[in-house]
């Protein structure tokens, strides 16, 4: 994607400058921000700031209390063939970075339509708008097209693996699916694990607890996809289950069952539960 590859043309800026000895991405937070390219312009140019009086001109914001520090990162020694591939570089990410804006512009002219959904799958829990859009974009308004919601999690690759060999269920991995929304799924899931009193929170960490971090976010990313799926399908808005969702379900069998290992363990409460 035109993303990935502004993400590897920085890498390449940030080879050359290495190769040049010049360590400007250890202080500044963005290679390509106001501040670092105002420095660059003047590496590619052979006119690099010696003092911090001539820094203090090119940089704003935070930048102003690492001038010591910024002056010591572009202290290295450029060939004009560096100072060449500087140059090209920065013109392709600042090309790219175009493209980008020009296509996200296309993409939000089509969302328009999509904007009551956008706004539904926000309210899930570690949904943000721009993977909502992603979501949308991958499987649609129309659900009529998976026969249920588990048809939907096989296409999307967040089901578990369906192992059996003479009755017994063995580990499985899941299916490969669709990978842009496995992989925005399972992104979203990580945020919603976080999300304290939510059910997926709770959900993640009973799981976890049992089966592991990985498949813990993987079960919370095909909750959440199952959710969206009823969601589209019957118009209907989120409704969060509650952290405590797993305490109140099947409520007096898991009394009956602590009971009984208190039991087991030679302890029998005086006051039973509804007795008193």
């Amino acid at each position: 994607s035109l993303t990935e590859e502004r993400c590897r043309e920085t890498n390449r800026l940030q080879k050359i400058l290495e190769g040049a000895n010049i360590k400007l991405d250890s202080v500044v937070k963005d290679i390509n921000g106001k501040s670092a390219r105002k420095l660059l312009e003047k590496i590619i140019e052979d006119d690099v700031p010696t003092s911090e009086e001539e820094v203090s001109k090119m940089v704003h914001g935070r930048m102003r209390s690492k001038l010591g520090q910024l002056v010591t990162a572009i202290e290295g020694i450029t060939t004009p063939l560096q100072r060449k591939l500087l140059a090209q570089v920065i013109d392709h990410i600042d090309d790219l970075t175009r493209r980008i804006a020009d296509l996200d512009k296309l993409v939000q002219d089509y969302m328009d339509e999509y904007e009551a959904a956008i706004a539904a799958l926000c309210d899930i829990p570690g949904i943000a708008r721009r993977s909502a859009e992603v979501i949308l974009a991958e499987i649609g308004l129309d659900m009529s097209r998976f026969p249920s919601a588990a048809h939907l999690c096989s296409w999307a690759g967040v089901c578990p693996g369906n192992c059996q060999s003479a009755g017994r269920r063995k580990h499985g991995k899941t299916t490969k699916g669709n990978k842009p929304l496995k992989t925005i799924l399972t992104q979203c899931a990580k945020s919603a694990r976080s999300v304290k009193g939510s059910y997926f929170s709770a959900q993640y960490q009973r799981i976890a607890a049992r089966r592991g971090k990985n498949r813990a976010t993987l079960a919370v990313a095909h909750s959440m996809l199952i959710a969206i799926y009823h969601m589209l399908k019957n118009s209907a808005p989120f409704r969060d289950l509650g952290s405590d969702y797993y305490d109140s379900f099947n409520r007096d069998r898991k009394i009956h069952s602590y009971l009984k290992r208190l039991k087991a363990l030679g302890w029998e409460p005086d006051v039973l539960p509804g007795s008193a």
